[in-house]
């Protein structure tokens, strides 16, 4: 199928414009040129929820700033904690608010969003151990958030999502297993020799070179660290009893076949997994959503499996 239409236009513009060097160019002129790229593509109208809150969570290196999202439903409701995507370089709470708040109004859960330290300032552990140190004090203080003590789910899209996997990994460890996991197009195995990624390589805003840069820089070189589940969450021994999965691929991304393969270990090792490979997508389709109508069924579609999971 060939890429949709709305989403063709808008990599025609994309990849007319200069591409800037993720490995060699100030990650803070990398972020502005996102947030300048993204306010321009995709323009869209808030949506509105039952409040919104900027606050601060205590972390390993300090506090971790979050945005809190409330749904307009009174008493007790699911809590989502979410880590935002954009390689654990770019992204931060403005760059998903509208998917935040899509999630927070659709799931009609409260959602914590986390804005973790970033690399290459701040490479791994350190995103890893900022969302763990949030979502252990949401679940410590359940009451204080979305008030269902069983009802803990975790969520994110691209970094985020791998995020969001290896903190459902470690969360089970611990013996404190979640409701649910909502993975959008997760990165699950660093060096991953895969059919899409040499597919998809180029043209589709993520490329292979992109990815081999952004991994360089949260992971460094050392293959024992890259190999690690805490960075490539496939390569875990054991997936057995993990949370249930709702996870979205898309046909033009290079991660497409790694976030499949994820499923597919899930569903083997006996986890409720939903899975769909979305024709015509592409890279960041969740962020797309209100400009592409195949984003839009996709995204509605993963939130509709995400929320029965969340009972």
């Amino acid at each position: 199928m060939p890429v949709e239409p709305a989403i063709a236009a808008l990599l025609e513009q994309i990849n007319a414009l200069p591409a800037l060097s993720i490995r060699s160019t100030d990650p803070e002129v990398l972020r502005e040129a996102e947030r300048e790229l993204g306010a321009s593509m995709v323009p869209a109208e808030p949506i509105e929820v039952g409040s919104v809150r900027d606050t601060t969570v205590p972390g390993p290196a300090g506090d971790v700033p979050v945005r809190i999202y409330r749904p307009a439903k009174q008493g007790p409701v699911p809590t989502v904690v979410f880590y935002h995507g954009g390689g654990w370089i770019n992204g931060d709470l403005d760059s998903h608010d509208l998917v935040t708040r899509r999630l927070c109004r659709d799931i009609e859960a409260v959602l914590v969003a986390v804005h973790y330290r970033r690399a290459p300032e701040h490479p791994f552990p350190a995103p890893y151990e900022d969302c763990l140190a949030v979502t252990r004090h949401v679940a410590d203080r359940i009451s204080e958030f979305g008030g269902r003590a069983d009802r803990l789910a975790v969520a994110g899209d691209s970094a985020g999502a791998n995020l969001a996997a290896v903190i459902a990994q470690t969360f089970h460890a611990e013996g404190r297993p979640l409701a649910a996991q909502l993975l959008a197009y997760p990165v699950v195995q660093f060096d991953a020799d895969t059919p899409s990624r040499a597919e998809n390589a180029t043209g589709y805003i993520l490329t292979a070179e992109a990815i081999s840069d952004i991994q360089d820089l949260y992971a460094g070189t050392d293959p024992a660290v890259r190999r690690s589940p805490k960075v490539s969450p496939l390569l875990a021994e054991s997936f057995h009893g993990l949370a249930p999965a709702v996870i979205g691929t898309a046909q033009y991304d290079p991660l497409r076949d790694e976030g499949q393969a994820y499923a597919s270990a899930l569903q083997d090792a006996g986890v409720d997994v939903f899975v769909r490979n979305y024709d015509g997508l592409i890279h960041a389709f969740v962020n797309l959503f209100p400009i592409s109508s195949a984003s839009e069924a996709a995204v509605s579609e993963l939130i509709t499996q995400f929320k029965q999971r969340l009972g």
